[in-house]
């Protein structure tokens, strides 16, 4: 029976939902996550292959049909149906450009990355700074002289950004190599020994910029001042100080994560920036405001601070309420304030209190020897850290209102 070919109109291209689409002989098109890109599809020694052949915006229906004839007329004759994407330059055969690796490569990575949040940024950079010079070009034909001109006038000016399409470029240019599309030994966005020769290190360009923090001992107030105020956003940035959280974990925090009896809050891995689960113990402070947000409870709601209408609790509110108590900080700042309270007033040693802020040890060798989360000591610490920072004012705390 004859495979039918040439299933899809140009409209279903355009418009159908998220899956794996046939056009027939060996041609799909694959909808995930806001991107459209054909793969050919074949087998090969009885496993089957893919190979990407870029996105709908650059290979149109009929086009991407005639590609894909070729290389089922190319396997045929028992070759590589891949090898009409490389290079030839004495045929006139079809090169994969730079910006089609691109999106072959954000499909290969995407189901490693958290969100499709971060896969968006990802290319977009790419678009900005990168299409524009490079993306219509083969990868063999990318240059160093091509890859300066797009660093060179942001690496003073957007060298965090600056990094970044450097780093993505390379990676382009990398899995251009491993598919044969260009030669890997001499990637010329490489940093080491081709482009340490020719741009000033990001670190003597560009300060880190940290998150404002308040000192330590401006805490106690803030929270007297806080704890004055009646407002759901009021209680959770109480309780993301007492717990040294993230504002996301603090705000996206469910009654489901805690254990009221064993007074501990377990943030689930994919809310975690380390993406492994987080145990946090409860001080007494930080179960006051439990108390008072149980009590408050509407049905069966989840979610522990919740937002509008009962949903996430945006950031916007939290700052809004910190700002009215003290400028210049921003939430994520408390954090610090905690790690440079805990390091000049306590004895804890600097493992409990990196285990207390969920940072992961960057030295390979002591992690893995480092089998405990130091939970009993970060109980001590916590209510140490609480008592210190409710010391202030009153430590009533008023009814909840919206």
């Amino acid at each position: 029976m004859a495979t039918t070919i040439g299933k899809l109109t140009v409209r279903q291209v355009d418009t159908l939902p998220e899956g794996f689409h046939s056009d027939g002989g060996n041609l799909y098109l694959r909808v995930k996550g806001g991107s459209r890109a054909w793969v050919f599809r074949y087998k090969e020694k009885g496993r089957v292959r893919e190979i990407g052949l870029g996105p709908t915006s650059i290979r149109k229906l009929k086009d991407v049909r005639v590609l894909a004839e070729g290389m089922r007329k190319t396997q045929a004759d028992g070759r590589d149906p891949g090898e009409l994407l490389r290079i030839d330059a004495s045929t006139e055969t079809v090169s994969m450009t730079f910006e089609q690796c691109a999106q072959d490569l954000l499909e290969a990575k995407r189901p490693g990355w958290k969100n499709v949040k971060h896969a968006q940024q990802w290319i977009n950079t790419l678009r900005d700074y990168a299409f524009p010079v490079i993306g219509a070009k083969a990868p063999a034909e990318v240059t160093l002289a091509d890859v300066k001109s797009i660093l060179l006038p942001i690496w003073t000016t957007k060298t965090e950004t600056a990094s970044r399409v450097r780093q993505r470029i390379e990676a382009v240019l990398d899995y251009a190599a491993v598919h044969d599309w260009c030669d890997g030994t001499r990637n010329p966005a490489r940093w080491k020994g081709i482009l340490n020769k020719v741009l000033p290190e990001p670190g003597k360009v560009s300060k880190r910029e940290h998150h404002a923090a308040s000192a330590y001992t401006d805490i106690p107030h803030i929270m007297a001042a806080l704890r004055d105020k009646s407002h759901i956003s009021a209680y959770c940035l109480q309780f993301t100080i007492l717990t040294a959280a993230r504002s996301g974990e603090s705000r996206g925090a469910t009654w489901e994560e805690v254990d009221l009896d064993t007074r501990i809050w377990t943030i689930p891995g994919m809310r975690m920036k380390a993406a492994k689960p987080h145990r946090v113990p409860l001080s007494d402070a930080a179960m006051a405001i439990l108390s008072q947000m149980q009590a408050w409870r509407m049905g069966n709601n989840p979610r522990i601070f919740p937002g509008a209408r009962g949903g996430l609790l945006s950031d916007v509110a939290v700052n809004k309420t910190l700002h009215s108590v003290i400028a210049d900080v921003t939430v994520h700042g408390f954090r610090s304030s905690f790690r440079d309270w805990g390091a000049e007033q306590t004895h804890f040693p600097a493992a409990v209190l990196e285990q207390a802020l969920a940072h992961t040890n960057p030295n390979k060798v002591e992690a893995a020897y480092q089998r405990s989360d130091l939970f009993d000591l970060r109980r001590k610490l916590m209510q140490m850290w609480a008592e210190f920072a409710t010391e202030a004012g009153s430590s009533s705390y008023p009814s909840v209102r919206n």
